[in-house]
C-alpha cells in the first residue's frame, strides 16, 4: 500500500485524511502505546480526494519509507511540510514488516517477521532490506508508468505533476537504511536522506556517488555511519540534533508530550523515549532541514542551513567537521493546500 500526498486545489468541503485508516489505527492503538482508551488519533491537514494543483506544473516526487515495524503515518510532521511547499510525497508500507497494514476491502495485515538477532548481519533484517528495496522500484516504476499515461487508481490530473526525474528518498530508521540501499541498487534516486537509521548490507562497504544525508539522534551508537562515511562520494552531511532520541523522527515527537500526562509517565520516561528537546522546536527544525537539503538537491536552491554551525539553530552539530558558528538566514514559502490518496 502506498498514499500519494500533493499540492491540491482549494477542497474545503472534502473531508480531512485521517492519520491512520480505521482498521489500521484499531491494531496500532491496542499494541502501541497510543493506547484507545486514553488517546484519540488525529486527521492530518490535507483532504481527501481533492484534485490536484496542476498550476505549478510538474514537480519532484520523494518517496518515504517507516522504521521497523513502524507504518506510512510515522512522520506524517515531516511528510505534511514537504507536500505544502510543492513536493509530491509518496509514502510507502512495507507489508508483514509493518506494524500493521489495512489493505482495500479492510483486510488487516500484522507485523510478521521472524525473531532478530540485534546483529548487523541477521539475514533478517538483510532480507528486510531487500524487499524494501523492491517495494521502493516498483513503486517508481508503477509511478512512471502512470506518469505517461497509464491507468491506474490515482486521481485525473495527478500524472501530470509528477516529475520523476527529480526523485528523493528518506525514511525514518530501517527506512533510512532503505533509502541507501535502494540507491547503490541502482532504483533511480537523484538524492537520499537517512533519519536516525543504522545501515546494513553491500551499501555500507560500497558507498554512494550520490548526494546523501545522514540526520540521527544525540548518540554515537550507528558503527555503520562512520564506516559508510569516506565512501559517500557525492554531496553529504552527518547532522546530530542535540536532545533527540531516536523516536524524536516520528510523529512521537508531537503525540507524546500531549500524551504523557494520560499514559502516566514521568517526564523523564518522555525525555527518555523522545529526548529532552522541546518536541515543538524539534520537528520545527527537522523540517527546516529536511526541506533545505530537498530544496537544494532536486531544485537547486542554495541552503545556508546545511552549510556549516549557526547561531539561530545551536542544536544542529555537523558532525562531519565545521563547528565554528556562522549566521545564517532562512526563509520559508507560504504553505499551499495538500492532499493525500491511498492507492
Amino acid at each position: 500500500m502506498v498514499q500519494l500526498w500533493y499540492p491540491a486545489r482549494a477542497a474545503v468541503r472534502l473531508p480531512r485524511a485521517p492519520w491512520m485508516s480505521g482498521r489500521a489505527a484499531a491494531v496500532f492503538q491496542q499494541t502501541g502505546y497510543l493506547l484507545p482508551e486514553y488517546v484519540t488519533l488525529p486527521d492530518t491537514h490535507a483532504r481527501v480526494g481533492a484534485a490536484p494543483d496542476r498550476r505549478g506544473g510538474r514537480r519532484p516526487v520523494i518517496l518515504y519509507s517507516h522504521g521497523h515495524g513502524q507504518h506510512r503515518g510515522s512522520s506524517t510532521a515531516l511528510v505534511e511540510e514537504l507536500v505544502s511547499h510543492g513536493y509530491v510525497v509518496v509514502t510507502i508500507d512495507h507489508t508483514y514488516d509493518a506494524g500493521q497494514v489495512e489493505f482495500p476491502g479492510g483486510r488487516v495485515e500484522k507485523y510478521a517477521m521472524p525473531p532478530l538477532t540485534g546483529e548487523d548481519d541477521d539475514p533478517t533484517i538483510l532480507k528486510a532490506v531487500d524487499v524494501r528495496v523492491a517495494d521502493t522500484r516498483f513503486v517508481l516504476e508503477e509511478l512512471s508508468r502512470f506518469a505517461r499515461g497509464g491507468r491506474g487508481p490515482l486521481p485525473h490530473g495527478l500524472g501530470d505533476v509528477l516529475d520523476l526525474s527529480r526523485a528523493g528518498m528518506f525514511g525514518h530508521s530501517l527506512g533510512g537504511a532503505t533509502a541507501a540501499s535502494a540507491m547503490a541498487a541502482g532504483v533511480p534516486i537523484t538524492a537520499g536522506a537517512n533519519l536516525d537509521g543504522s545501515l546494513f548490507g553491500p551499501v555500507v562497504v560500497k558507498g554512494l556517488r550520490k548526494p546523501f544525508l545522514l540526520m540521527g539522534e544525540d548518540a554515537d551508537n550507528k558503527p555503520s555511519w562512520p564506516e559508510i562515511w569516506p565512501r559517500l562520494r557525492g554531496w553529504r552531511r552527518h547532522l546530530r540534533l542535540t536532545g533527540t532520541r531516536h523516536f524524536s523522527y516520528t510523529d512521537y515527537e508531537t503525540f507524546m508530550p500531549q500524551a504523557a500526562s494520560r499514559l502516566g509517565a514521568t517526564d523523564e520516561q518522555l525525555a527518555e523515549f523522545i529526548g529532552p528537546l522541546d518536541g515543538t522546536r524539534g520537528i520545527d527544525v527537522q523540517r527546516r532541514l529536511l526541506l533545505a537539503y530537498f530544496d537544494l538537491q532536486l531544485r537547486g536552491c542554495r541552503a545556508p542551513i546545511l552549510e556549516g554551525p549557526s547561531p539561530g539553530f545551536p542544536e544542529v552539530r555537523f558532525i562531519d567537521g565545521g563547528d565554528d558558528p556562522q549566521p545564517t538566514r532562512w526563509t520559508v514559502d507560504e504553505p499551499v493546500e495538500v492532499a493525500p490518496n491511498t492507492a
